[in-house]
């Protein structure tokens, strides 16, 4: 699929090569309708090269100084950087690509969830999004014992969620690798990191909900839609079994591209290094511009054969030509095929959500996102719309279809997704398939 792509026609885009390979997707043909918002004085900087006293004193020198080391990919390090001198970001991101010390510098631009509030379930009806006439078909799928499986894995880059929740319990991951005993056991940097991390506090407690307030609520009503678990009370998710990991990086004021990065980064070494059969992360989040660095994370998740679901948006517009991140990602060029699936919202009669976000060329698929009731903390549920929403059904799906079929390759399932979509009205020349997600052929 050929999803739009931007570079040059940011109006903070500082992200340029410095010399050597040139970064993908540079073609610039789609434009940001509004400059995103990043982390005021920070940059995320490649050098062209690891980490050395030189090229720390060579940073110092220009005004900037390195906060962490995010990744370091063939040799060369990706910095979190803090500027000194004041400077502003693109400014500064404009100097360190002039002084050839680097391979990009960009702003770390911060994002947002993609749902909207809107104010026994599954036999009342309610669970429109798992066996309506607009559904995604899963009632049909267990009726002929499709249910999921433990052994196949999702990330969820989020919030945190609530892994007591009474339908979400038997579904969290708990880390075998890593026991609670203040030691790194795994030998992955996240000290007990036994369901996961929070990139945002950097710790363990994925969950934060507490006992008021709506913190961690999206993340726990996503992982409710992917896969609560049938235990004759509550919700049900389009997986009964699977198994969830939290990669928790939106706290109470959002998140940003480095929290990210190390979030997508988390989850490849868990099934490269560990072997765990990741085959999605759930991104239902959006809201910065383009990021090489990002755009680099996702490719390596791709390589791992691990699927990224995302959120098209929430601002009713086109992403052919406003151009929306995360899902406007395209990974064909530095994995060999596309990893991203872009996710659009329909409501209960089959249209296009009001506020949905769509594309031809960039959007690949619709989903139920309206009035949307899963799992929410304090093991209570409430109904949310958003292309938040949509998103998890279509993660969902992809680990129903992996657990049917184990020896499929991520470029598989995702054909298979997108193929097995059912034409809708609504979508037609809207999306890439024309139509809504159904699972009830796997």
């Amino acid at each position: 699929m050929n999803r739009t792509r931007l570079f040059g026609l940011l109006t903070l885009s500082v992200l340029l090569a410095a010399c050597g390979q040139t970064p993908a997707q540079l073609t610039p043909d789609a434009t940001q309708a509004a400059a995103p918002a990043f982390v005021d004085g920070e940059l995320l900087v490649q050098l062209k090269g690891g980490v050395s006293s030189q090229a720390l004193n060579s940073l110092s020198a220009l005004g900037v100084q390195s906060v962490e080391t995010l990744a370091t990919v063939n040799g060369a390090a990706l910095l979190r950087a803090r500027i000194t001198d004041g400077q502003g970001v693109t400014a500064k991101a404009q100097q360190l690509q002039a002084s050839g010390l680097v391979r990009f510098a960009e702003p770390n631009w911060t994002y947002q969830t993609q749902a909207l509030p809107s104010d026994s379930y599954y036999t009342n009806g309610t669970l429109w999004g798992m066996k309506g006439n607009f559904g995604s078909g899963a009632e049909t799928a267990w009726a002929a014992g499709k249910t999921g499986s433990d052994n196949v894995y999702v990330g969820i880059i989020d919030e945190g969620y609530q892994f007591d929740h009474p339908d979400l319990r038997g579904n969290a991951w708990l880390n075998p690798f890593d026991p609670v005993d203040g030691k790194d056991n795994d030998g992955n940097g996240y000290v007990d990191d036994t369901r996961g991390w929070d990139f945002a506090n950097n710790d363990s407690s994925v969950y934060d909900g507490g006992t008021r307030g709506s913190l961690d609520a999206h993340g726990t009503h996503v992982a409710g839609t992917i896969g609560g678990t049938a235990n004759d009370g509550g919700v049900v998710g389009v997986n009964h079994n699977v198994t969830f990991i939290s990669g928790k990086f939106l706290g109470r004021r959002g998140g940003n591209t480095a929290d990210a990065i190390k979030a997508v980064d988390y989850f490849t070494d868990l099934k490269t290094r560990h072997g765990l059969n990741i085959v999605a992360t759930n991104n239902s989040w959006g809201g910065g511009g383009y990021s090489q660095a990002m755009y680099e994370a996702i490719v390596r998740g791709a390589k791992a054969n691990i699927l990224f679901v995302a959120a098209a948006g929430n601002s009713g517009t086109n992403n052919d030509t406003t151009a929306s991140y995360p899902s406007n990602y395209d990974t064909t060029a530095g994995a060999g095929y596309d990893s991203v699936i872009a996710v659009a919202a329909i409501d209960k009669a089959g249209a296009l959500a009001s506020f949905s976000q769509y594309g031809k060329t960039s959007v690949d698929i619709g989903a139920p996102g309206v009035a949307i009731t899963s799992s929410v903390p304090y093991s209570k549920y409430s109904s949310y719309n958003g292309t938040s929403m949509a998103t998890p059904h279509v993660t969902g799906g992809v680990a129903l279809y992996a657990s049917l079929n184990p020896n499929a390759t991520a470029a598989q399932i995702r054909a298979a997704i997108l193929g097995s979509a059912t034409p809708t009205a609504s979508l037609n020349g809207k999306t890439v398939t024309g139509g809504r997600l159904n699972v009830s052929g796997f």
